[in-house]
């Protein structure tokens, strides 16, 4: 990281993404990505007969690390063009190998073709990510599969859930969008090597008309890099639908991310479910008591940018003329590293959030029962529709069903307004207790919470096992990741 405070700094870089993903996007490694190709072309000419020697190809091996910046820059200020400053450059220090260098080749030969492999690296760390967060949200799950909680619809009270229950909320929204990226690897393809206008005429020129010697250089080039399919057809470059799609899929984890955090900051504020408070950390310079939940509020700020820089690359796909136009290559710059450098930060502290978040169970039950008794009225009902037994062990009568419904409608308005407009505690079981109508009604068990969460526990098993579970153990290497957060 640059010294140089006279000079912006990313916060992406500085405050957010892990040195492996800033790793990828950074000028070393993309131009020894270019490198990488311009070699694995020249070896493939060599293999299938161009004048292309042996000592060329060794000193190009030797030397594809010796990059000397400063050369380069020199040589884009006199070309302006970026490739051939640094072809010229490793020129320079290859100087046997300068002239079979690009042979054949347009610059997006080299750059399109890097970018799809840089592409690759970036998706595969957000995949493993992916796999950090949901497995840390099926711990957390499973560790309060039973615990019940208000259930919220309009941001209302409803029907109660379990933590757990929500938790696999949250994980299956990241369980779509690692399907979403497995697919998005899965159908990642290699441009081709084909030329200025996709159609390689230069190469079949170079191979004196031979178009399965065309045909054979492309699948080795591909094959040595890693790719198993190549674009069927391209322009100039790659369709930019692509840089669109895994934009879209970016955003669509950012959007899972954002829902998360909000739950997270909600809960925070009613003091039921906090992210992770170290024992330093200042809350607010003003106000000393307060916990802020400064991961979530990062991470929803960054999962906003990360959405509406999305446009931009669709804008980009729809803006292509022909072949190709260069006004994709400025904007690409930017969007495409910078939607992934914020993911990876989102998801870095989606795993920190998850593997950290406290619970606080008697703040959680004393919501529940101030609300239990309205939502156990139907139950209640029921019970005293059935009647019950005396004291005397004889059977009562059954109760009016529409009756006892109006009772309960009486007393329930009463107890809500004494909580709206007095602030008093809901008494809505008292007075129904005091009602000789509902004498005969457990009330111990009709407000047993458990009784109102139905299958929550269960589906939580279910969850983590038949979902959370194969996610895992398919990509048990990639679990554990370690989080270090910058600030």
């Amino acid at each position: 990281m640059s010294n140089n405070k006279d000079t912006y700094e990313n916060p992406l870089v500085s405050r957010n993404a892990s040195p492996e993903m800033c790793r990828l996007f950074s000028p070393r490694h993309r131009i020894l990505t270019w490198r990488r190709i311009w070699l694995t072309v020249a070896e493939a000419q060599a293999q299938l007969g161009l004048p292309v020697s042996r000592r060329q190809i060794a000193e190009l091996r030797r030397t594809i690390e010796n990059i000397d910046w400063d050369r380069a820059a020199e040589h884009e200020k006199k070309l302006r063009h970026d490739v051939m400053a640094h072809l010229y450059a490793w020129g320079d220090v290859a100087p046997k190998a300068r002239g079979i260098l690009h042979l054949g080749m347009t610059s997006m030969d080299v750059v399109d073709n890097a970018d799809l492999l840089i592409m690759r690296e970036a998706m595969v760390l957000i995949r493993d990510w992916l796999v950090n967060a949901i497995d840390a949200l099926g711990t957390f799950a499973r560790k309060w599969r039973s615990l019940p909680c208000l259930g919220f619809t309009h941001y209302q009270p409803a029907q109660l859930t379990t933590v757990g229950r929500r938790a696999c909320l949250w994980a299956y929204d990241f369980v779509r969008d690692l399907e979403e990226m497995e697919d998005r690897l899965a159908r990642l393809r290699f441009r081709g090597i084909r030329g200025a206008t996709g159609t390689q005429a230069s190469f079949l020129s170079l191979f004196d008309g031979n178009g399965a010697r065309v045909a054979r250089l492309e699948k080795i080039v591909t094959r040595k890099l890693g790719f198993k399919e190549v674009e069927p057809v391209t322009g100039q470059t790659y369709s930019r639908k692509i840089d669109a799609q895994v934009a879209a899929t970016l955003a669509g984890i950012a959007a899972s991310a954002h829902k998360f955090a909000n739950d997270i900051r909600l809960l925070a504020g009613m003091k039921e479910v906090e992210e992770p408070f170290e024992k330093s950390q200042i809350g607010s310079s003003a106000m000393a008591y307060k916990r802020n939940p400064m991961r979530c509020e990062r991470m929803t700020g960054l999962a906003r940018y990360v959405i509406s820089i999305m446009s931009s690359p669709f804008q980009t796909a729809a803006e292509q003329w022909f072949e190709r136009t260069l006004d994709d290559s400025s904007n690409k710059r930017l969007t495409t590293p910078e939607s992934f450098l914020a993911v990876d930060g989102i998801l870095r502290l989606v795993t920190d959030v998850s593997r950290g978040m406290v619970v606080y169970p008697k703040v959680i039950g004393a919501h529940v029962r101030a609300e239990l008794p309205f939502m156990a009225t139907e139950e209640i009902l029921m019970a005293a529709t059935a009647g019950g037994r005396s004291a005397k062990g004889k059977q009562t009568r059954t109760g009016d069903r529409q009756a006892l419904h109006e009772l309960i409608r009486r007393h329930s308005q009463a107890a809500a307004l004494e909580v709206k407009m007095h602030g008093r505690p809901n008494d809505l079981l008292q007075r129904l207790q005091n009602d000789q109508a509902f004498a005969n009604v457990d009330f111990r068990k009709a407000l047993d919470a458990k009784r109102f969460v139905g299958l929550a526990s269960q589906q939580v098993d279910h969850f983590v096992r038949a979902v959370v579970g194969p996610i895992v153990r398919r990509h048990a290497s990639a679990r554990n990741k370690q989080v270090t957060l910058s600030v």
